[in-house]
Order: C-alpha cells, then sequence, then structure tokens
C-alpha cells in the first residue's frame, strides 16, 4: 500500500502528524509506526488522502452524506407539494437527487418481468393434478 499510494500516505502523515515519511528512509521512523499511523489514517473521516485514494465514498464526511439527504428529501418535498396543487402536474418531473462520490451516475436498471404464457400454465396445473 505504501508504494501504491505513496503521495497520498507521505502528505497525510505530514498534514496529521507532522511525520515525515523521509524519515522512513532516513532511520528515524520505524516500519511498525509507519503501520501503526496508516491504520489511524484509514479510520479517519474527513481529509484524508490515503482514504480517499482506497476508497472514493469517503471522500465526503457524514455531515456532507446528511446535507445532501437532506436537500434531497426538501427538493422531493417540493415536488410532490407542486405536483398535488398545480394544474400542470403532469409537466413536472421529479428531483433528480445529488450525486454521491463512488455511487453508480446510472440508474439501476428496471427488472424485466417474465411471465408464463397460458400454454405453460395449462400445463402446469394438469401437472399438479395428476400428483
Amino acid at each position: 500500500m505504501v508504494r501504491e499510494f505513496s503521495d497520498e500516505l507521505e502528505a497525510d502523515l505530514l498534514e496529521h502528524f507532522g511525520i515525515d515519511l523521509l524519515d522512513l528512509w532516513r532511520g528515524r521512523l520505524s516500519l511498525r509506526r509507519v503501520s501503526v499511523l496508516t491504520k489511524a489514517l484509514t479510520h479517519k473521516t474527513g481529509r484524508s488522502q490515503l482514504l480517499a485514494a482506497l476508497d472514493e465514498t469517503t471522500v465526503w464526511s457524514t455531515q456532507d452524506h446528511l446535507m445532501a439527504r437532506i436537500s434531497d428529501a426538501m427538493e422531493l418535498s417540493n415536488y410532490l407539494f407542486l405536483k398535488a396543487h398545480s394544474d400542470n402536474a403532469s409537466t413536472l418531473a421529479p428531483p433528480d437527487p445529488l450525486p454521491r462520490p463512488g455511487a453508480a451516475s446510472v440508474a439501476p436498471e428496471e427488472p424485466v418481468e417474465d411471465f408464463a404464457t397460458g400454454a405453460e400454465l395449462s400445463q402446469f396445473f394438469q401437472e399438479m393434478s395428476t400428483m
């Protein structure tokens, strides 16, 4: 992980702990300490660049996610109010939720409903009656 995300790790160690990652090669920092601090960074919420590189959903804090949910709820509430009290209700489109980091921007596919044909139903009931 140190090699793959070395820039993010170096920036986080310096910002959050005041530790220069180059001290590892200077002999002033042990691998154990880097491991302990790296584990602490992966559990830290907020501005950890390492955590953001590992999981882009962590770019937003809990407060950011809550504010987006509140905003989406307000937009939906306004939409439903206007839809209920408008003469042109059929022209109103529902609001799109705020895009979240790491969330798929493509809408999920609608499930395909597979219904049995009349012949399949008839065959099923004939088989059930012979049991």
